[in-house]
């Protein structure tokens, strides 16, 4: 059955009421068009489902009982074609984005923050990336579960686009007591004797650190691995060791809790921020729109030096 959609908005008018001179007119076309058009949708239906009453027709049993059904059809798809309009609107779109727990506690929030206020009625649905190899896309990219990926590693793949947009610092994370503690900065060599806490494997932050700290002139000797920053921050407040972590924002020095973060002066102490999509995959207008704003330096990118 091959039931045209404009021939179903025509009977539903004509069922409430209105001539067909009158859907003539509305939608512009001829009245014999409108006639043929109706006549089709009765026999593919297979039954009359108007009768004529005068100057208009009326519903059939038929016709009453498939109108239900129609108006039924023709919401939803009215509903599905608005649902669509606004998605494929730059301005009040959704945009589906993934990114590592780390920069969900300050630079994601920055950038939905700055770029709302450009594109207040554009809407995010946000997914938190895995931890995965270094250097890997996340499954939710691969799957097209999200199409922008903020990541914390510079991504190479021959099916996604990465660029760099902001450079975060490297920090290192101390007790309070530490002989270091009132540095301002410090090198890492001054704690090469000192035990580290690290991330668990896959970490490219794990990876980072120790090239570093083999760049530095030591290999660290590794006291404690745990999954997450704010563990490694604790084993270093209970005074277990000592770690490089990511400046989240922070200006430093500065104090949080039982540890002291201090700037590193190593060369490369620092991590890229990047942003991915799918090269194959045109972005929606929304998404597109935003991954302009952020590659273009989005506001100012927290505290973050933006590139």
């Amino acid at each position: 059955m091959g039931v045209e959609t404009e021939a179903l908005r025509w009977f539903q008018l004509v069922a409430d009421g209105l001539t067909v001179t009158e859907v003539a007119e509305t939608y512009a076309v001829s009245q014999p068009g409108v006639s043929r058009a109706l006549a089709r949708l009765e026999e593919e239906v297979g039954t009359p489902l108007l009768r004529r009453s005068g100057r208009v027709l009326r519903l059939t049993q038929a016709g009453a009982t498939f109108k239900r059904h129609v108006d039924a059809f023709v919401n939803n798809l009215d509903d599905g074609l608005a649902a669509v309009e606004q998605l494929l609107d730059p301005g009040s779109g959704l945009v589906t984005l993934g990114f590592p727990l780390s920069l969900g506690t300050w630079f994601v929030p920055g950038l939905i923050r700055d770029f709302g206020r450009i594109r207040p009625q554009v809407r995010f649905a946000l997914q938190r990336t895995a931890v995965g190899e270094p250097g890997a896309p996340s499954r939710l990219l691969l799957t097209r579960e999200v199409e922008l990926e903020l990541t914390t590693a510079r991504i190479s793949h021959p099916d996604i686009e990465w660029r760099r947009v902001a450079v975060e610092p490297l920090l290192l994370c101390v007790p309070l007591d530490h002989p270091l503690a009132d540095a301002d900065a410090v090198e890492l060599a001054a704690v090469a004797a000192e035990p580290f806490i690290m991330r668990r494997r896959p970490s490219g932050m794990r990876e980072q650190v120790v090239d570093l700290c083999n760049v530095a002139g030591f290999s660290p000797v590794v006291a404690y691995e745990v999954d997450d920053l704010p563990t490694v921050r604790g084993f270093v407040g209970a005074g277990l060791g000592v770690a490089v972590v990511p400046a989240l924002g922070r200006d430093v020095p500065v104090v949080l809790g039982p540890v002291r973060f201090l700037p590193l002066l190593d060369p490369g102490a620092q991590r890229d921020i990047g942003l991915a999509c799918l090269t194959e995959r045109r972005l929606l207008p929304a998404a597109d729109s935003f991954r302009r704003f952020v590659v273009g330096g989005g506001a100012n990118l927290t505290s973050a030096s933006s590139v």
